[in-house]
């Protein structure tokens, strides 16, 4: 530098300037960045204790004390809320690429893969059943005897002109046709959804199994904010849940979740099935939240088993 002129320090220091803000705009920095983040949560999730005999709060609050006591507690801190950031953002990409990913995939299928073949399959009348179940015929049947019963009364009280057999019977004939191109539309789309949901399932496993990275931040991160809510929240969840899925009124749910499953993939109702699950499937889950809570909960958070005991009694 002493041999060197003023101007010439002044060239060589704006050449440095102009490579670090180069190297900083350079989007693959960015994309390193990004990745190196993800990894840095990973080894994080690795290097978590696992469960202790002391509750879970416990050991967060005296964590949380020795780093505020230790040396370097502000840069900890600021790189730990940049962590934080990096979770939670990472974790909200990902729950979004679960439910629009599928989604998209069966609405794609079946509208452009799926639905074209069985469009060409379903247009051979001679081949191809009007209803897929029993239970499709006989509502028809029923909606083609409102018909007629309402096409009678309106005659009857002298909103239409009387009719004879051959137009009542007219009449009808079309109002069947209706139905059975209706029904038929209705058996075809339900062949479509069986197929769709099939690819949809197949591209949520391949989603979930190709990105076990981000199924991992997403477990830290689900569990930091359920261990983060209070006991009174935790109790009010666990009960909100537990009577909603397995509580008094829960049999008349789990029979319109029947009756919407079976409706939409065309299947005929079957109502000793829907009974024999509702007998037995809430009392599994019954079973199932009941030791959650003895085995995990009553570990790692005991004050939110008392709550939850005290607000359901």
């Amino acid at each position: 530098l002493n041999n060197n002129s003023p101007e010439q320090f002044l060239s060589l220091r704006d050449t440095a300037t102009i490579n670090n803000t180069s190297e900083n705009n350079n989007p693959l920095n960015n994309i390193r960045t990004n990745s190196n983040s993800a990894k840095t949560i990973k080894q994080d999730l690795n290097n978590k204790p696992s469960t202790s005999v002391l509750p879970r709060s416990l050991l967060r609050t005296l964590s949380r004390i020795k780093q505020e006591i230790g040396t370097g507690s502000e840069d900890e801190i600021i790189d730990n809320y940049r962590k934080s950031k990096a979770k939670t953002l990472l974790s909200i990409r990902f729950v979004l690429l679960l439910i629009l990913i599928p989604l998209l995939t069966q609405q794609l299928a079946k509208n452009f893969v799926v639905g074209p073949i069985i469009d060409g399959v379903f247009t051979n009348k001679e081949q191809t059943p009007i209803f897929l179940n029993i239970d499709m015929e006989e509502e028809a049947f029923v909606e083609l005897q409102h018909y007629e019963e309402r096409l009678k009364f309106k005659t009857l009280i002298g909103q239409a002109p009387s009719l004879t057999s051959e137009q009542l019977e007219k009449k009808l004939k079309k109002k069947a046709k209706e139905l059975a191109e209706e029904y038929k539309v209705d058996s075809s789309v339900a062949i479509k959804n069986v197929f769709a949901d099939i690819i949809a399932v197949f591209m949520f496993c391949f989603v979930l199994v190709s990105n076990r990275k981000e199924v991992d931040i997403l477990k830290s991160f689900m569990g930091d904010v359920v261990y983060g809510l209070s006991d009174s929240a935790k109790a009010f969840i666990i009960i909100l849940s537990t009577d909603m899925f397995v509580g008094f009124h829960s049999p008349h749910g789990w029979e319109v979740i029947l009756e919407s499953t079976a409706r939409h993939f065309g299947l005929p109702e079957n109502r000793e099935f829907n009974f024999l699950f509702i007998a037995t499937f809430p009392v599994i889950l019954d079973a199932v939240f009941k030791y959650w809570i003895f085995r995990y909960l009553n570990r790692s958070s005991p004050s939110a088993v008392s709550t939850y005991k005290t607000m359901n009694e």
